[in-house]
């Protein structure tokens, strides 16, 4: 029996989070498969007008039962009518699922359906959603957060991440990884993973030492020297050094330490593998260098992470 996923759009609903919706469209494609019904509602039904202007039609909130239900989010939290929150309440103690996506974390939270549970949203109003309501517990730095029947995932793309989430509990990891290459989006990224990027953060200006992060996140568990570096950037060794501190703020060596870092914890948090093959794998020499990287740049050892994203998925 298909399950019905609704998706809850309000005027001004950020229309990236429509990506969501082509996650469970390719699901239906995948073998034995439709698997979904897809409805778009709204508290009055008919056009709903995103920020961007560009419409999408919607039917009216009903008794219906939906097994899943996605709140859509917008560039601001937005102000919400007694009906639309009286849907919510009663939608979630219905259906098997509530999710929201970016900013939708508010109306779940104004609904008191997040009360002292870890939720996450997009990061620019992560400390706003825990100042307006101080029983939900934010995590900002968070891809997207599944605390019982309530999932909260942060903004822009993140939807995608999550509906992968969703259609992995659902249809099994092979499901959730044919669909990712169908979308030519990498097999999703861990719900603890950081939604900030190591290379985004550096913000390299020229191709070449962008060139150079990029050889050095796909060659982790090599030396990755500063030759090696400059080579990769077509530099000499002088060259290469000063360009790449006026560009990035760091020195290759403390670079390289924040790649190798971000890979080490998106493996810790979303994989089996042992902390010994997670510091081989990223190229810590050393368990203990591996320890120290990440007292410094995540505030903890990898053993903790490692353990809070174990409890995350029990």
């Amino acid at each position: 029996m298909k399950k019905t996923i609704a998706f809850v759009v309000f005027d001004g609903f950020q229309l990236v989070d429509m990506a969501a919706v082509a996650v469970f469209e390719l699901a239906n494609d995948c073998p034995g498969g439709p698997f979904y019904d897809l409805m778009l509602l709204s508290e009055h039904g008919g056009p709903v007008r995103s920020s961007s202007g560009v419409k999408v039609d919607s039917i009216a909130f009903d008794a219906h039962t939906y097994d899943t239900v996605m709140v859509t989010g917008s560039m601001s939290p937005v102000v919400s009518s007694p009906r639309f929150i009286d849907f919510l309440r009663q939608s979630c103690a219905a259906s098997r699922r509530t999710a929201s996506i970016c900013t939708g974390a508010f109306l779940l939270a104004e609904a008191e359906l997040l009360n002292g549970r870890r939720v996450t949203t997009h990061w620019a109003q992560a400390r706003e959603l825990q100042h307006l309501y101080p029983k939900t517990r934010v995590e900002e730095d968070r891809i997207f957060i599944n605390d019982g029947n309530i999932w909260t995932s942060a903004g822009m793309t993140a939807c995608i991440d999550l509906s992968l989430a969703l259609v992995e509990q659902d249809l099994g990891t092979a499901n959730a990884r044919l669909i990712a290459r169908m979308m030519v989006v990498y097999h999703r990224r861990s719900g603890g993973q950081s939604q900030f990027s190591a290379l985004l953060e550096m913000e390299a200006k020229s191709d070449r030492i962008q060139s150079a992060l990029s050889y050095a996140k796909r060659n982790l568990a090599k030396e990755l020297s500063v030759d090696e570096l400059a080579d990769a950037a077509h530099l000499s060794r002088r060259q290469f050094s000063r360009a790449f501190r006026n560009e990035t703020g760091k020195s290759p060596a403390k670079a390289v330490e924040a790649l190798r870092v971000e890979a080490a914890r998106a493996m810790l948090e979303d994989s089996s593998h042992s902390i010994d093959v997670v510091a081989r794998e990223t190229g810590f020499s050393d368990t203990e260098r591996m320890r120290r990287a990440f007292l410094r740049t995540v505030g903890q050892p990898p053993q903790a992470v490692k353990r809070a994203s174990r409890l995350g998925k029990m």
